[in-house]
């Protein structure tokens, strides 16, 4: 080799191994980064093999040998953080969501100048959000909701002009919101604090959900009290002597005025039910359903959306001009009630859903029934009748019974035994605060069986008979959380413009007429609720994962880029031994939600697997020590494993 190769040789030679050296430098400080980590925050739930490299520990992901991201939420993490993170100075993605980390963020958190991403919620950090933060001018999604932290938010968060994701919500945040300039925000939520003034212009747009639970005023709320000046200040904080003796002036007069129409309405009232009197004898028995003037606070009249006569009033016209109609029963037992039984029940509104408004009605012998009254019907009363009678002749134990309807030509009732406990819809998506009741693996577990059950009895009927529109708000519960299946065949009777469109979250993507819903559409729409049951998400909640995917394809997206069990509801991650029972079940749920109806399951074949499932559960009680939780950086859902385990459930393949 000649002097000169000689010397190139070294020089390269030296310069590799700096460069080796480098890296196994950096590679070793995010090692020590993530061991101190670990001491710090009680990291032996961590379950990381400290003699393989990093990148391979759970929680890491590596490029080119450096940590790039840090995903631990809910993993148990108690304690402070220590003075280390800031080390992983390649660090692009840092989740530490759903812990138990109190005191302050780390003021090495300044040296993560690339970090993309912080996801917090769900700890215990005090104290006000600190001013280094707003150093992090890569910052995109920030999230430190569900903390304790205090003082003001800072006009200088204006300096991260990246940001578009910045919740805050359920703090102790201060003052009012500074007119912030954050060019790329898309989403924010200051809900649920201390925050007192108005609203700036810039966040007029966004949901009223994000300023709920503070004193706030201006839009998407309530506009605020006084004028504004130019400069946006009030332009007076009182009124002058005239201004006020003009307003008492004129309440005199306007007092005066609706006290003379008042007198003149009763007058007239009073003659026209002499006259009505007269004419009618109606007798005092026959009294129906009270009418909006009438009732007790408590209650409410039975009235419609689109016309201003009351229910019972309008049903008891139309059954004199009709002949007398009566109620049509069904044959389960004694007719123990009729039409004018119903009319003089109290009544009071129990929800509106798709094809009307439901009404918990209360007769006069003490029975108790759901009544309700239908909308936009379209058909005609030979075709209704015709189709309540194979309604009314369904006769399964997970089905809400059509007890009788009602046909005339403005109104159309049906009445069904009353389900005190509500829907799956409220059990799973009320409350979701302190206090709740978790609804158990096996309460849902079982819950999807006996829907599964009554929707497969359905279908046996026949290869054209369909439910037509599964949701959970139409799957309600019996004392025992035992789901009756309600809503069947009314799909069929009203007009396509008033039903829901694929908004919802339920309808299959191939459904343009609601009317013409397949049983493969009904597979569909029962994926959709199992994936609902699994997740506790509603599909119609709006920006799933940041994206506005709707359920399934959100579900899917996780299940192919992280774990399978990041989707599931934080509530179902208190029960162990039950990891692959929930996969099996995510992974029907897949399989009835897939675009083409030929490659979904029949209602048969998914009802049989979901039994095969429930009868090799163990239904275990939750474990509140060793359950890990995970969850998706916005906080959607969740995941767990056994810490005993130390690995990940199974995953779901084949999608």
């Amino acid at each position: 080799m000649k002097p000169d190769e000689q010397w190139l040789f070294v020089v390269f030679s030296v310069i590799s191994l700096a460069f080796l050296s480098t890296v196994d430098s950096d590679l070793a400080s995010d090692r020590a980064a993530l061991v101190a980590l670990r001491s710090a925050v009680r990291g032996r739930t961590l379950l990381w093999n400290l003699s393989d490299s990093p990148c391979t520990w759970v929680g890491v992901s590596c490029v080119q040998d450096r940590v790039t991201v840090l995903r631990l939420p809910g993993m148990g993490l108690l304690g402070q953080l220590p003075v280390a993170i800031g080390n992983l100075s390649q660090l692009q993605t840092l989740s530490l969501r759903y812990n138990a980390l109190r005191g302050s963020i780390p003021s090495d958190f300044a040296q993560l100048s690339i970090l993309h991403n912080l996801y917090l919620q769900g700890n215990q950090f005090s104290g006000e959000i600190p001013e280094f933060l707003f150093t992090l001018q890569n910052l995109v999604r920030l999230n430190l909701a569900d903390n304790n932290f205090t003082g003001t938010i800072s006009p200088k968060f204006d300096n991260l002009t990246r940001l578009d994701t910045l919740y805050l919500e359920d703090n102790s945040l201060t003052g009012s919101i500074p007119e912030l300039d954050l060019p790329a925000l898309v989403r924010f939520n200051v809900s649920n604090n201390k925050l007192n003034g108005s609203i700036p212009k810039r966040l007029a747009t966004m949901n009223i959900s994000a300023f709920q639970g503070n004193t706030l005023c201006g839009a998407p709320l309530a506009p605020c009290n006084g004028t504004k000046s130019d400069n946006g200040t009030k332009s007076d904080n009182g009124l002058s002597g005239g201004a006020i003796a003009g307003i008492v002036i004129g309440s005199v007069i306007g007092f005066l005025i609706v006290l003379a129409l008042l007198l003149c309405f009763c007058r007239g009232r009073k003659s026209a039910n002499k006259a009505i009197s007269s004419k009618d004898a109606a007798p005092a028995s026959s009294t129906v359903i009270q009418t909006e003037t009438e009732i007790p606070r408590e209650k409410t009249s039975v009235s419609t959306e689109n016309t201003s006569t009351d229910f019972s009033g309008a049903v008891k016209a139309e059954a004199k001009s009709s002949g007398h109609k009566n109620l049509v029963f069904f044959g389960r037992g004694a007719k123990v009630f009729d039409l004018e039984d119903l009319l003089r029940a109290s009544a009071e509104v129990l929800g509106k859903g798709t094809f009307g408004t439901a009404y918990k009605a209360t007769l006069e012998m003490g029975l108790v029934v759901a009544v309700k009254r239908l909308r936009d019907v379209t058909v005609t009363e030979k075709e209704f009748r015709e189709k309540m009678e194979v309604v009314g002749a369904m006769d399964h134990e997970n089905l809400v019974p059509l007890k009788a309807y009602y046909f005339s030509r403005d109104e159309k009732l049906l009445v069904y035994d009353y389900m005190p406990m509500g829907s799956l819809s409220a059990l799973l998506h009320g409350n979701r605060g302190g206090g709740r009741t978790p609804l158990t693996w096996e309460s849902r577990s079982n819950i999807a069986l006996g829907a599964a059950r009554a929707i497969s009895y359905i279908h046996t009927h026949g290869p054209a008979i369909s439910h037509g529109n599964i949701k959970s708000s139409n799957i309600l519960l019996s004392k025992s959380y035992e789901s009756r299946v309600s809503d069947f065949g009314l799909a069929h009777l009203a007009s396509p413009s008033s039903t829901p469109n694929r908004i919802d979250g339920y309808r299959a993507p191939e459904v343009t007429d609601s009317r013409k819903v397949s049983q493969k559409a009904d597979v569909y729409s029962f994926g959709v609720l199992l994936l609902e049951l699994l997740t506790g998400k509603a599909p119609t909640q709006a920006l799933l994962n940041e994206e506005g995917v709707e359920l399934p394809r959100w579900v899917q997206s996780i299940v192919k880029e992280e774990w399978t069990s990041e989707v599931f509801d934080l509530e179902l991650l208190r029960y162990q031994n039950v990891e692959d029972d929930m996969v099996q079940l995510l992974q029907l749920a897949i399989n009835c939600t897939v675009q083409y109806p030929d490659k979904r399951p029949s209602m048969a074949e998914v009802t049989s697997q979901i039994e095969e499932i429930y009868r090799s559960g163990i239904h275990p009680e939750p474990d509140t020590q060793h359950g890990l939780i995970y969850d998706l950086d916005d906080g959607s859902s969740q995941q767990a494993y056994s810490v005993d385990s130390g690995a990940p459930p199974a995953s779901v393949k084949d999608i």
